[in-house]
């Protein structure tokens, strides 16, 4: 028995030789399960919609050949299926569109009656009935169908009905814009292999075999069909030895990583990592990936078709991508080898970072969620790069350059990003490339990581070359929680300080906070010029922010405050700090000057987030706008500058803000309806100013308009500074005691 290749209409009355039985019709055997390619779930719907698009290519532009279709011949020319009953039966409905589209006389098209469903009598009536009925191709067309007389309501509940339905106004989707397309399905644009089975006598027990393989295929399982497809047109060869690799090494590999759920076996980690692959792929090509659907035939059709630019790279990159986890020398798994060098504290010879350790396996588990990051991507990317180049990067190597690049991903949020029409993850890519390869930053590569820290690990790269010896503690400056892999805020010429730092930083962070601030105002300045940034209480992201090089103003005055402070003592507790802060506030007083400073250290107001009741503080004060481009911003000048606000939010004023000096003073008349900005007795309010507190009272007047009169000024005394010579809220307090009965 000889397979032959046919279309579907020179199928009908085909024999293998003039003497034996001619195929007269074709059956769907009641054995046989439901036409499937119509369903509407995920897998269904991608795996349609990849068919239909390959038979119009087909008809529109080159012709296709499918897969084997083979069956039973009966005597009476009865061919009835084992294998292709799916393809079959699209085919007959993309015939019947054709035919019905370009009109087609009948006696040309009546082989379409030949072809029959047995599954149910509803079926097999659905497909007579529909070969005698033309539509008029206006609307959809299953609703034109559906409300024929001829088709009864229950019909839709008909498994195989619903999903011919559903094929035939996806049918009508793909081609209803293709002329021409009767003539191309005459001229053979579409055949498949057929295979006759003459008088084999198929027991039922056979067919439920044979098609136990007709249960739903996962994804991972037509991916890889048609990966295999689309590789066997570049290299029969790479194909086998591609496919080879995934049904023994990497399954291996993927193995241990399998997931039970659903039934999955190493499927949903094989088709995270091959998304994982091709969003590098197209990263490097100057693309933007998150916009983009995870469509998997998609990305086998952008990354891996014969035509495609790069095709043979994007097919080593993704044998390499691979074959790099399945054998690494010295380490018996991927785990093993990535617990080597990562951990997620400080440790001789290891990158410290907040990931997991097992990057890989997260990828394998989350890679087309939310979840895995664009810092993992790159991390991962840089791990990958080494191990593709194992036999020519040292061991040292390597660690050195991982730490670089898990500094540069650290400080670098906002860089590694994949916005639209932006190509900088290609360029942090690239850099990323390079450091590993060569232990060196590439200049060239432009528009990348964040340039402050690019700018330091440079330095920092000379500096290991020419201090091997303090190298282990540059590192361990580097991953400490405040700094998180910048040391500008000590700079390396200030080395020396830190264990100093570390041991500042096991203290009370508001000690810390005030200890700085008897030295000098160390607050810095946001881009709106209204913010001011400070320590905090207990949360960690502000102290992050100001030893970070940013946009802030007074980076640099923030450091030399620190180093002064660390200059003061070898070791650090918070007796330490505070009798420096008692000192400070003791010689305030005695001098009789009392810049802002002095309150914000004094009054626990200042100073969101203390008593574990108030909401998280972001270390946040909103103040007057300095003109900072026409005079620097010292920290004598800041004494100065009292009309700051206690902020309850990062960017603006809230009711749950409040002017400290005012809180200080009688915390329980705050007016959150003026943003905390007055304090607030039935029609009487006091407001503060830079110099004095205004007290005015409000009149109703005859109209019901209210107008505001001046009660009182309470004036400041100050100095020709512009320092405070008395505190302003005890003298507030004796003011509202008097006056107010407070």
């Amino acid at each position: 028995m000889a397979t032959t290749l046919h279309s579907f209409i020179d199928i009908f009355g085909f024999s293998e030789n003039p003497d034996s039985v001619k195929v007269q019709k074709i059956c769907i055997p009641i054995i046989q399960r439901d036409y499937a390619q119509g369903r509407e779930d995920t897998n269904v719907t991608r795996v349609r919609k990849g068919f239909l698009k390959a038979l119009h290519e087909a008809v529109t532009k080159k012709p296709i050949v499918l897969d084997f279709v083979y069956g039973d011949i009966d005597k009476y020319g009865n061919m009835i299926p084992l294998d292709g009953q799916q393809r079959l039966t699209t085919l007959f409905l993309l015939h019947w569109y054709a035919a019905k589209k370009a009109g087609v006389p009948q006696e040309e098209s009546v082989f379409l009656k030949k072809f029959s469903y047995a599954t149910r009598y509803s079926a097999r009536y659905f497909c007579a009935d529909l070969c005698d009925f033309t539509p008029t191709f206006n609307g959809v067309l299953s609703e034109e169908i559906k409300n024929q007389t001829w088709f009864p309501f229950d019909w839709e509940k008909d498994p195989t009905i619903r999903s011919m339905l559903v094929m035939l106004d996806a049918i009508d989707e793909q081609f209803k814009d293709v002329s021409g397309l009767w003539e191309a399905l005459k001229n053979g644009a579409i055949k498949f292999y057929f295979l006759p089975i003459k008088d084999m006598g198929l027991t039922d027990e056979l067919y439920i075999k044979m098609n136990s393989r007709g249960k739903p295929l996962t994804m991972f399982e037509h991916i890889k069909a048609e990966l295999e497809k689309q590789i066997k047109e570049i290299d029969d060869d790479v194909a086998k030895r591609i496919m080879r690799k995934i049904d023994k090494e990497w399954t291996d590999l993927l193995w241990r990583y399998r997931s039970n759920e659903n039934g999955n076996i190493i499927d949903d980690a094989f088709l995270r990592y091959f998304n994982f692959i091709c969003d590098i792929i197209g990263f490097m090509d100057g693309e933007n990936q998150q916009s983009k659907v995870k469509d998997e035939f998609d990305l086998l059709t952008t990354y891996f078709k014969k035509d495609t630019k790069n095709v043979l790279q994007n097919i080593d990159k993704f044998e390499q991508f691979f074959g790099c986890w399945c054998n690494i020398p010295g380490y018996d798994s991927p785990a093993s080898f990535l617990s080597s060098f990562m951990s997620n504290e400080h440790e001789t010879g290891k990158i410290c970072t907040s990931y997991n350790v097992d990057i890989f396996n997260d990828c394998l588990q989350s890679y087309t969620t939310q979840q895995f990051k664009l810092g993992q991507v790159v991390l991962l990317y840089a791990i990958i790069t080494y191990l593709m180049n194992i036999n020519t990067i040292t061991r040292s190597d390597f660690e050195r350059r991982i730490r670089i690049i898990n500094n540069l991903i650290k400080n670098s949020e906002y860089q590694v990003a994949d916005r639209s029409g932006d190509d900088r993850m290609m360029h942090v890519l690239l850099q990323t490339q390079a450091i590993m390869t060569t232990g060196q930053i590439d200049d060239s590569v432009e528009n990348n990581f964040n340039i402050h820290q690019l700018k330091e690990e440079k330095e920092k790269i000379e500096f290991v070359n020419n201090h091997p010896d303090q190298a282990e503690k540059l590192y361990e400056l580097e991953d400490h929680k405040m700094l998180y892999g910048q040391i500008a805020i000590l700079g390396l010429e200030n080395l020396d300080y830190a264990d100093r730092f570390i041991s500042l930083f096991n203290c009370d962070f508001d000690k810390i906070n005030c200890a700085m601030m008897t030295i000098g105002d160390y607050g810095q300045i946001e881009q709106n010029k209204h913010r001011y940034q400070y320590g905090t209480p207990s949360n960690v992201e502000p102290w992050h922010a100001l030893f970070h090089q940013s946009a802030n103003e007074r980076f640099e005055d923030t450091k030399e405050i620190l180093i002064q402070l660390l200059s003061k003592h070898e070791v650090f507790t918070n007796d330490v700090l505070q009798t420096m802060i008692d000192e400070y506030i003791a010689e305030c007083e005695q001098k009789s000057e009392y810049p802002f400073r002095y309150y914000y250290v004094k009054y626990p107001c200042f100073r969101l987030g203390l008593d574990g009741q108030e909401n998280e503080s972001f270390g946040k004060l909103w103040g007057e706008a300095l003109d900072t481009k026409k005079v620097k911003v010292t920290s004598g000048l800041l004494d100065s500058k009292y009309d700051r606000s206690v902020m309850a939010t990062k960017t603006r004023l809230s009711p749950s803000s409040y002017m400290p000096f005012l809180k200080a003073a009688d915390a329980e008349h705050i007016s959150r309806e003026d943003l905390g900005q007055k304090l607030v007795y039935k029609d009487e309010y006091i407001e503060f100013t830079n110099n004095a507190y205004i007290h005015k009272k409000r009149i109703k007047e005859v109209n019901d308009d209210t107008q505001d009169e001046l009660v009182d000024t309470i004036q400041i005394q100050q100095n020709t500074n512009g320092i405070d010579t008395e505190d302003r809220i005890i003298k507030l307090k004796k003011y509202l005691a008097e006056k107010m009965g407070i």
